[in-house]
């Protein structure tokens, strides 16, 4: 029998993408983004930031940019002189950005939109539930590692021009098919080619978790055992708040992840067909336990730069536009309209997370942050801090 090669494997991956374009005369010309540079006043909020809060964080991105070498060249100098600085003289790490450092504002451009300098920045946390690592009567909801059969395949390595295009599936035989969505992969005896990391007592607390991309389970035994983002279905995500509003259930100014919650246990019987309407569906890996796996002022969790994430000074990006790991300033305001402008470090990734103009705040864990990432959604701006002695944009 013919082997199937991964070469074969992509060019039909690609095949199915195109597909997904059908029924299009021609594909819309997408917004163009460009970084404008700018001088320091002009970033609102900027002289008031205690940027020292913010530098540890910053020593993490280093620790991954130094290592990859796709980014070592641009940031192998400015993270060499920030090992000189005092992490806690705040004078002198202020110095350090503006003399290393140079401000470009995110600028996004469209022929439908016009120049448009602001865009949406909501908010996630890292949850902390209850779970068990055998299924129980009360634990009954899977937690899904990785499965064997999915395939990822990132189609620039055949053709350049899909920079940043990833596409999933599995192998029926000799034929590629999307992956299982998440009617499939939620049923109660789905038979799922995947390690289960732990069981849930709530179908809603798997989502959340899902959505989040972290989390820690207080197991019954009383460990605690930390999960993280590991990949996904390969399905588009849908916001079942969007379809919650669009149905009338919740008026769209009182939508939040809270309201999502009282709607579910109000109408239990109809949160399954609810959360299908989100056929995107995350896999987790178990994470190393930290040094104190409860003290939540550390060791947040490990965002997609590969670092642990601080609490307040980290932010989720489309990796596709901004630089994962870059210093990032961001203007915005916090849910009671208290203004939010501070130093964050793009460190993670989301599915949800898709263009320039858009960031994921990290308010930490525990319901604390969670009580003010689900009510998170206002309008920011963003600048990127690039080095000074040159960067080269994607």
């Amino acid at each position: 029998m013919k082997q199937t090669t991964p070469i074969f494997i992509g060019r039909i991956l690609f095949l199915l993408f195109l597909l997904t374009l059908s029924g299009c005369k021609s594909l819309p010309v997408e917004p163009q983004m460009r970084f404008d540079a700018v001088s320091w006043n002009d970033l609102s909020g900027w002289r008031e930031d205690a940027l020292n809060e913010a530098f540890p964080a910053w020593l993490l991105s280093c620790r991954a940019l130094t290592k990859s070498t796709k980014s070592r060249a641009q940031w192998e100098n400015v993270c060499n002189v920030a090992q000189k600085i005092d992490p806690d003289n705040p004078i002198q790490v202020r110095a350090y950005f503006e003399q290393y450092f140079v401000p470009h504002r995110v600028i996004v451009e469209s022929q439908a939109s016009g120049v448009v300098r602001e865009g949406l920045i909501t908010g996630y946390y890292e949850p902390i539930v209850h779970g068990s690592r055998v299924p129980t009567e009360r634990f009954r909801y899977p937690v899904y590692a990785r499965p064997d059969d999915l395939l990822t395949v990132e189609l620039d390595a055949l053709f350049p021009e899909l920079k940043g295009k990833v596409v999933r599936g599995r192998l029926v035989g000799n034929k590629v098919v999307p992956y299982f969505p998440r009617e499939t992969l939620d049923q109660p005896h789905a038979r799922v080619n995947a390690l289960v990391l732990c069981y849930m007592e709530d179908i809603m607390d798997v989502f959340f978790l899902q959505v989040q991309g972290s989390g820690r389970v207080l197991l019954e035994d009383g460990t605690l055992l930390r999960v993280g983002y590991s990949d996904q279905n390969g399905h588009p995500y849908r916001a079942i708040g969007g379809v919650l509003v669009a149905r009338g259930e919740i008026p769209k100014e009182k939508m939040s992840m809270q309201a999502i919650r009282r709607w579910g246990e109000e109408h239990p019987k109809a949160v399954p067909e609810l959360l299908n309407q989100n056929p995107s569906y995350v896999f987790f890996r178990e994470l190393p336990p930290s040094t104190d796996a409860l003290d939540l002022s550390v060791n947040g969790p490990i965002g997609a730069l590969g670092v642990p994430l601080l609490a307040n000074r980290a932010i989720a990006v489309d990796r596709n536009k901004l630089p994962l790991g870059a210093p990032v300033f961001i203007a915005t305001t916090l849910p009671d309209q208290t203004p939010l402008k501070r130093l964050t470090m793009a460190q993670d990734t989301g599915g949800a997370i898709a263009g320039a103009l858009r960031a994921d705040f990290f308010f930490g864990s525990g319901d604390g942050a969670g009580a003010l990432a689900g009510e998170m959604k206002n309008a920011g701006q963003l600048w990127v801090l690039l080095p000074k002695d040159g960067f080269a944009q994607k």
